[in-house]
């Protein structure tokens, strides 16, 4: 696990210029760094030590030195590939998962990120052709971002690395603002930093003679089979199984994250680490060590805990929010960061129970809420008279339950999270930041791909292009790496994307549960109260900071500010946040998602 960097272009004084950009990530990779310039290549590398501790230093080169590469990430089949490129002549000269990327990308070409299972973001850089291959992999579970200016090409496991290079050109993209609001993370491709773009999940990138091309090379897909629910259940617990032992190679300790949830608990049960982590609040209903606590005594393993400072918390937001790049609103980020900085106290690398969900049908979303169930059940004559009452008083609760339930899921169904409503956004902001795409030009691209799936299916086939991407595996990775360590997702695979494809859609999701046949493969690892407990996802104290008024006292200087009046009606955001104190409505999310942009902004726009 590590952080690269680079740029195909001229720059007088070139290393010193790649040494800075390197030096912007030593967080990912503080154990060692290399680089390669020549001509108008220059590739830098910071190096967190996993597999073959003494040789996997890069950038790497090929048996006659044409290619280099620089890589982020696993390949779980690595031993697989190079057994099969060694029997096509190839020579390798570590034992590290790196080298099977040179050699595959010589055997297959670009075909070769179709036979990878892992997680990874790499470049090849071609001497003799002076041409660059890059890949990101099929999940999007670690980043890649590229951007074009002033003749050169940027690339880079982090935005801040480009910081330092003279031909960077740091502009905010006005159209990034209107979108966040909404989702609650970086929706678009085009970044918040104008003219740099995340190459998205399963695509490769190739550039030669100054043209750059972007493919996709897989995408998730559903294809259920009808079979016994005890084989499905069978077969998901045997991927578990399988997937938590590929992504335990490692020449580094190995520890496991555990919350009370079940994908994490799941997963610590089979690992059977040495030690698990957990973090919480003392705020009660906000922490989940209790449970943790409890599991890892049955499991006969050591829980390692801190129950969080909100001091400390609210002091490290900026810091927070500049690992993460570009604005999140997430309330998780916060513990995830502390998470990762208890982990690494005591080991390397980490396994999470991010995935799950998305594969198997996790989230409360992916059903009706109860209110529109009962709706539904009623019988059609109540139905009608309620449709008429909801056209009279539209703002009503009938009215709104009465309009949504005739909408199509393509029109009510953004993702996990729905801040504020473009309306409302539209409201708050200055007109410069209204000019953005909408939420429909956002997801109906997707939803069109998706024709002829259930309404479940296409709820998480868009969670697997959005979500999953730019919230869920984003901060997980950003989180962990600003700790140096790294994180491993062993539910979110090729092999278990496999099985939860085939996963017929009553057994993902039902009247009895959500995640029915994972949770009750988890059976076959857990104690039954911890395969149904429900999902509760870091839970964050953000309402009783958001009317404590040490807390509230900084974020109405920052609402107050100069800086907010450059994208918001400060008048608005300001009645927003005394409403919310009033306890006349409660808008802790997006007051949260307003005071996060501007604590991003501040970091990289007015400091530096």
């Amino acid at each position: 696990m590590c952080g690269f960097t680079g740029f195909i272009g001229e720059v007088d004084n070139s290393p010193a210029v790649l040494e800075n950009m390197m030096n912007q990530i030593i967080h990912r990779g503080p154990d060692s760094g290399g680089q390669f310039n020549e001509g108008i290549a220059n590739l830098g590398f910071r190096r967190l030590s996993i597999i073959d501790l003494a040789h996997g230093s890069q950038p790497l080169f090929n048996e006659d030195n044409s290619l280099v590469l620089i890589f982020n990430g696993e390949i779980y089949n690595f031993q697989t590939i190079r057994e099969d490129l060694i029997e096509k002549g190839h020579v390798f000269t570590t034992q590290t998962d790196s080298e099977i990327l040179l050699h595959g990308y010589e055997e297959y070409g670009p075909k070769l990120v179709q036979k990878l299972r892992g997680m990874f973001a790499f470049v090849i850089w071609d001497r003799n052709n002076q041409k660059l291959f890059a890949a990101r992999d099929h999940f999007g579970i670690k980043p890649f971002y590229y951007g074009q200016m002033n003749g050169t090409l940027f690339f880079g496991s982090e935005i801040k690395s480009f910081l330092p290079h003279p031909h960077f050109t740091k502009e905010l993209n006005k159209q990034a603002l209107k979108p966040y609001l909404t989702f609650q993370y970086p929706v678009l491709n085009e970044t918040f930093f104008k003219g740099i773009f995340k190459l998205p999940a399963a695509h490769y990138m190739t550039y030669e003679n100054g043209q750059l091309t972007i493919e996709r090379y897989w995408e998730p897909t559903y294809a259920p089979e009808e079979r016994p629910l005890d084989k499905i259940i069978e077969d998901i617990d045997d991927a578990v199984r399988e997937s938590v032992a590929a992504h335990t190679i490692a020449d580094v300790k190995v520890g496991s994250f555990l919350s009370s949830g079940v994908d994490s608990s799941y997963v610590a049960s089979v690992l059977r680490p040495d030690k698990t982590f957990t973090v919480g609040f003392s705020a009660e209903n906000f922490s989940e060590i209790d449970n943790a606590v409890e599991l890892s005594k049955e499991l006969g393993i050591e829980n390692v805990n801190e129950t969080l400072n909100p001091d400390e918390c609210f002091a490290d937001l900026g810091k927070i929010q500049y690992m993460m790049d570009e604005p999140h609103s997430n309330p998780s980020i916060v513990p995830l960061y502390y998470l990762a900085r208890l982990a690494r106290k005591h080991v390397t690398v980490v396994l999470s129970g991010e995935g799950a969900d998305e594969l198997f049908g996790g989230y409360d979303e992916y059903t009706d809420t109860p209110n529109m169930k009962k709706f539904k059940s009623l019988p059609s004559p109540i139905r009608a008279l309620a449709n008429i009452a909801g056209a009279i008083m539209p703002n009503s609760k009938i009215g709104g339950l009465a309009r949504r339930a005739k909408l199509p899921v393509e029109q009510t169904f953004i993702g996990q999270a729905r801040i504020f409503e473009e309306h409302e956004s539209a409201a708050i902001l200055t007109d410069d930041f209204n000019n953005a795409p909408s939420v429909q030009d956002i997801v109906s691209p997707y939803y069109k791909k998706f024709q002829g799936q259930d309404d479940v299916t296409k709820k998480q086939l868009l969670d697997l292009n959005l979500w999953i991407v730019d919230d869920i595996l984003l901060k997980a990775d950003k989180m962990s790496m600003a700790h140096s360590i790294e994180l491993r997702v062993p539910l979110l695979d090729r092999e278990m994307m496999d099985v939860a494809a085939s996963v017929p859609t009553r057994y993902r999701v039902n009247e009895e549960n959500t995640k029915y046949a994972f949770r009750q493969a988890a059976r076959e690892a857990l104690p039954e109260a911890w395969a149904n407990r429900k999902k509760i996802g870091f839970p964050v104290p953000i309402r009783h900071w958001l009317r404590d008024e040490k807390y509230v006292k900084e974020v109405r200087a920052l609402f107050s500010s100069d800086i907010a009046a450059q994208f918001f009606d400060r008048d608005k955001i300001l009645a927003l946040l005394d409403s919310h104190i009033a306890g006349t409505t409660n808008s802790q999310r997006k007051i949260w998602s307003i005071y996060m942009f501007l604590v991003w902004y501040n970091e990289y726009f007015v400091k530096q």
